[in-house]
């Protein structure tokens, strides 16, 4: 079978590993109906050997089928918020950037300090959040810590990096790469979905909602949810991101 060789000759170590242990993870639920992930041929140290995925034209009905399977990846669940992959004792990344993996009870106590807050103090280092901007961004969190926007929703499995380009629709359907897996909330994979678009993303939202009906409310959740995709690209790629931070900060502020 054709493959696709990544390499990073400065990875830190565990950074393919940490990868390859996601992959297995989240394809663990492909048997029960979860969504197709990559195969891993082989990893080492600073080189990873994966399935070449061939691209075919997205369609409807592909991101249909997607958005049934990604509920089922979902509920595959996880040990609790913030867990690593099961078996997995490394370091945990989200593109180049550490991912911190401490298992909580709750959602509300795991993603501000664990999704946002690192990202968050690197940005105001950056320049692309200000002193005031900052504090928005942290009376979110705490909000979010507090637990009042806790819905009692068990861990999910999520992917934790599902943008567009991690999303390939291949022969036979779409299929997954390039995780930042771990428990968390289902529609934090959503919101990323969203932040960055898909095509026939309307599909995808739908079929989920049938599959996997989405708690009241889930559209004004949504600028919660990507809270941590803006804060990491506002930590490494400027100024407009921190505002569409800071945003997403005061409209988490204004959820009921």
């Amino acid at each position: 079978m054709p493959t696709f060789v990544k390499t990073r000759a400065e990875a830190p170590p565990g950074f393919f590993e940490a990868e390859a242990a996601g992959l297995a993870w989240l394809g663990e639920a492909t048997a029960s109906g979860g969504a197709r992930i990559v195969g891993v041929e082989s990893v080492a140290p600073g080189r990873i050997v994966l399935d070449a995925v061939r691209e075919v034209r997205p369609s409807a009905e592909a991101a249909r089928a997607f958005g049934t399977a990604l509920a089922a990846t979902h509920a595959a669940g996880a040990s609790a918020f913030g867990a690593p992959p099961d078996g997995f004792g490394g370091p945990c990344f989200i593109g180049k950037r550490p991912l911190a993996t401490r298992p909580r009870g709750s959602w509300g106590a795991f993603y501000g300090a664990q999704r946002v807050e690192p990202y968050a103090d690197v940005a105001l280092s950056a320049g692309s959040i200000d002193v005031g901007e900052r504090r928005v961004v942290q009376e979110a969190c705490e909000r979010i810590a507090s637990g009042a926007l806790d819905d009692g929703e068990a861990p999910a499995r999520l992917h934790g990096d599902l943008w567009n380009g991690n999303v390939l629709f291949g022969e036979g359907g779409v299929v997954l790469i390039d995780p930042a897996a771990h428990g968390g909330h289902r529609e934090t994979d959503l919101a990323m979905l969203q932040l960055f678009g898909c095509p026939y993303l309307d599909e995808v939202l739908a079929a989920y909602d049938v599959a996997a009906p989405l708690r009241a409310g889930w559209e004004e959740r949504v600028p919660m949810h990507q809270l941590h995709p803006l804060a990491v690209h506002a930590a490494g790629y400027g100024r407009s991101y921190g505002i569409a931070l800071v945003r997403a900060a005061r409209a988490t502020l204004a959820l009921p």
